[in-house]
């Protein structure tokens, strides 16, 4: 039986690094499924609960075939016992073949996957005898080095199934995913600071639009409030200030390897100031030449 060459043909003349490589990971209950259906809506060919060890065969048969499956995420979990061995071993052999994948890890606050393991009433894969909060710990020191590795850490504590859809589909459809983005998140302190923030940056200090009546139902997306919160003494230098910063800093990043900053500016309530500046502070970025984009996080929620 012959085996037709044509795929094969000249794959060798492109570079490994041509490949848009994905590896997701992350707690179970986390979400990865819905990144893998994310991913494929993008154009991703996905392999689910990979093995760790078929990691390199995969990366190589994909290459070879090139086209379509150039564009490959592999998705990880303890399901795989070879996984546990050395999963943050093989991400440093894939680039030592001239591979640049980029590693997504799916995670989300401790309590919030005891509740959704608990919604559909089954055990965790590392559970065992136990209950569900030691098979939690059990993955998550399993899990810790594969974190430390990861370029792009998304927690979906706070995130339903279309808003996390949402996220990745952005990160990865359109244009070159080598590029730096930046995404700028509103969040509310009292919902938690995000867990996969790079920066964060607190706007509680500016006079609370709740406050004014005619301003206390409308969003920070609102022009009126918009106007309010950036005419307050000091928000024009919290705006520059930071936007500078991340400027400055994102080449570095980039040099580094890392590809996504997050940067979460913070109010009481994630409605009226911190919206305001981070779709300004979004704007500034823009304009110094930054693929930058917003999400509001807590937006909604009183």
């Amino acid at each position: 039986m012959s085996v037709d060459p044509g795929p094969l043909a000249g794959a060798d003349a492109a570079p490994r690094s041509v490949m848009d490589l994905v590896v997701v990971t992350g707690v179970s209950g986390g979400g990865r499924s819905t990144v893998a259906r994310a991913l494929e809506n993008v154009g991703f060919y996905v392999v689910d609960n990979l093995p760790q060890a078929l990691m390199m065969e995969m990366a190589e048969l994909a290459y070879r075939a090139g086209g379509a499956a150039r564009q490959t995420a592999m998705v990880l979990d303890v399901r795989s016992r070879a996984f546990s061995t050395d999963l943050a071993g093989a991400i440093p052999q894939l680039r030592e073949r001239g591979f640049r994948p980029k590693v997504v890890f799916v995670d989300a606050a401790d309590e919030v996957l005891i509740r959704r393991f608990e919604s559909v009433r089954r055990p965790h894969p590392l559970q065992g005898n136990g209950r569900l909060s030691d098979g939690i710990r059990t993955e998550r020191g399993l899990l810790a080095e594969a974190r430390e590795q990861a370029d792009i850490i998304i927690d979906t504590t706070h995130l339903n199934v279309n808003q996390l859809r949402a996220r990745v589909e952005e990160l990865f459809a359109g244009e070159d995913a080598r590029q730096m983005r930046v995404t700028v998140l509103s969040f509310g302190f009292k919902y938690g600071i995000p867990q996969d923030a790079d920066f964060v940056v607190d706007a509680r200090f500016l006079p609370n639009p709740y406050w004014v009546p005619e301003l206390r139902e409308l969003t920070g997306q609102r022009p009126d409030v918009s106007r309010y919160v950036l005419a307050q003494l000091g928000a024009g230098t919290f705006i520059e200030t930071y936007a500078r910063m991340i400027n400055a800093t994102a080449p570095g990043f980039e040099r580094e390897g890392k590809r996504y900053l997050t940067v979460a500016v913070g109010c009481t309530g994630g409605k009226h100031r911190s919206v305001a500046l981070a779709e300004e502070m979004s704007r500034r970025l823009t304009q110094v030449g930054l693929a930058s984009h917003t999400e509001h996080r807590d937006l909604g929620r009183e």
